[in-house]
Parts: C-alpha cells; sequence; structure tokens
C-alpha cells in the first residue's frame, strides 16, 4: 500500500496542471503582457522565499543561542531597547516595501498604457452572457451571444460564447456593464479586470499565441453565474476576417442596457439579440 500510495502521488506531477511547477500554468507569451508578469510573480516568490530564510534562520539562531542554560540563575539582563537594530529593523522593510511597489508599479502602467490599437472589441457583460463589438479595419460589427446551459454533456465547452481575437495584432478591450458589476478573466492572460454599469474599463494586450483558451466571469453577479463562461479564440487574420463576415452589422450599445428597476431588454437567453 505504501509503495501503491507514493506511485500515485509521484504519478501527481505529470499532470498538464501541474507540469510548470509553481510557476503560473501559462505559456510566457501567450500575449505580450504574461512574460512580464510571470517574471513579476517569479522574482516577488523568489525574494519573499530568501527573506523569509534568513529570517527564520536569525529566529532559530537566537532560539539556540540565547536559550537558557542549566546553570543560568535569576533573570537575564533586561534591555529597554537596541537603536541600531530598531533603526535596521525598520529600515529594511521600508526599502523591501519600496521595491516591491517600484517593480509592480512599473509592470502595472506597462501593462496599462494605452495603446493605438488595431482592433477594438467593446465587451458588454449582461446576466449572463456577453455581447461582443468589434470595430476593425473601417468595419463594425457585433455578436449578441446568449447564455449557455451547462449540461454536463460532452462538447458543451464548444458552444459557449466565443470571443475572436487576431494573432499579433494590437488589441482594446472596453468593458461595459449592462446590469450589475461583473469582471472579465482570461486566466491564460494573466489579467482580470472588473466590469461595473455606468463605467468603461480598459484591457490593451496583443495575442501572441493561437489557440482556444477558457473565459469567464469572476464577480458574482446572479443566480447562474457560474454559467457565465466564454471562449476565447486567437485566429490568423484571415480566419478572424471570415468570422467578421459572418456577424451582423452595426453595434448594440447602451440602448439594451438594464435601467433602474428594469430587467435586460437584451437578455441573454434570447437567440437573435431582439
Amino acid at each position: 500500500m505504501a509503495i501503491a500510495g507514493s506511485g500515485a502521488l509521484l504519478l501527481t506531477g505529470c499532470s498538464a496542471e501541474v507540469q510548470r511547477g509553481w510557476l503560473p500554468n501559462v505559456e510566457r507569451d501567450t500575449t505580450n503582457h504574461t512574460g512580464m508578469i510571470q517574471d513579476l510573480w517569479v522574482n516577488t516568490w523568489i525574494t519573499v522565499l530568501l527573506v523569509g530564510i534568513l529570517t527564520w534562520g536569525l529566529m532559530l539562531w537566537c532560539i539556540i543561542a540565547y536559550r537558557r542554560r542549566k546553570t543560568d540563575t535569576g533573570y537575564p539582563r533586561q534591555l529597554s531597547y537596541n537603536l541600531p537594530i530598531e533603526i535596521f529593523y525598520t529600515a529594511v522593510p521600508l526599502v523591501m516595501v519600496l521595491t516591491f511597489f517600484t517593480f509592480s508599479d512599473s509592470t502595472e502602467k506597462a501593462i496599462n498604457t494605452p495603446v493605438d490599437s488595431e482592433l477594438v472589441v467593446d465587451i458588454r457583460a449582461k446576466q449572463w452572457a456577453w455581447d461582443y463589438n468589434y470595430t476593425y479595419q473601417d468595419q463594425e460589427k457585433y455578436d449578441a451571444t446568449v447564455q449557455a446551459h451547462l449540461t454536463g454533456e460532452e462538447g458543451r465547452k464548444a458552444e459557449l460564447p466565443t470571443l475572436v481575437l487576431p494573432v499579433g495584432k494590437t488589441v482594446t478591450l472596453e468593458l461595459n456593464s449592462r446590469d450589475v458589476v461583473h469582471s472579465f478573466w482570461v486566466p491564460a492572460f494573466l489579467q482580470k479586470l472588473d466590469m461595473i454599469p455606468g463605467r468603461t474599463n480598459y484591457m490593451y494586450l496583443t495575442p501572441e499565441v493561437e489557440g482556444q483558451f477558457d473565459g469567464k466571469c469572476a464577480e458574482l453577479c446572479g443566480e447562474y453565474h457560474s454559467e457565465m463562461l466564454f471562449n476565447v479564440k486567437v485566429v490568423s487574420e484571415g480566419e478572424f476576417l471570415n468570422h467578421l463576415a459572418t456577424l451582423k452589422d452595426g453595434h448594440v450599445g447602451e440602448e439594451y442596457d438594464r435601467k433602474p428597476g428594469e430587467v435586460n431588454q437584451l437578455s441573454a437567453h434570447t437567440t437573435e439579440g431582439k
């Protein structure tokens, strides 16, 4: 039983989910930002682990070096303070916090700096699906999707609402909500941003790897929040243009947003976007 248990434990290390160890389970160049995000993640963990090892070492040294011996009598000499040590313990954390802030801030600014994008997608979240308004090369197209009801049937995932993006093209995602607070999250992109009614948030990226990636709403938004899923499909420019040709002309904008006390006019349960 011990051998079988050890073998099963070792085999879990062969799964796709853990093949990258402690690294985020995302290819480094999925987008133009995933590399710098991974670098920030990994370097931060290395730093805090080194600090942890140093701190644990000092604690262990103090426990051993200053333990009470059998020959000791009475109380040890009492010290009210040690100015050099107190300055050291104040300065080091301050430097660490400023260093972490500097690297985090520079990475965040690089990610959130607006770019002159070749493709703009106005994404409008709704209970419990997504509307995609594409603007690309003077074309305006939209895809008003419907909620996917998960039944456990194989192949159901392919029927989820799909956001299609061209590989190698700069993209601006305009994130809006038609009703309540939602959150746009594509784990493979290592980026997540809330979608707040009455406010537009922006996400800038360049997909660099073709493929299909999972997406989901990451904010509890109502009864069917768990089914508010979508796919992101990164394709060649030619395939992307073919996809646009299948969509309807124009955009579906604020006119379908929920007004206070009303239900969505463009419901996630409709099939024709009307």
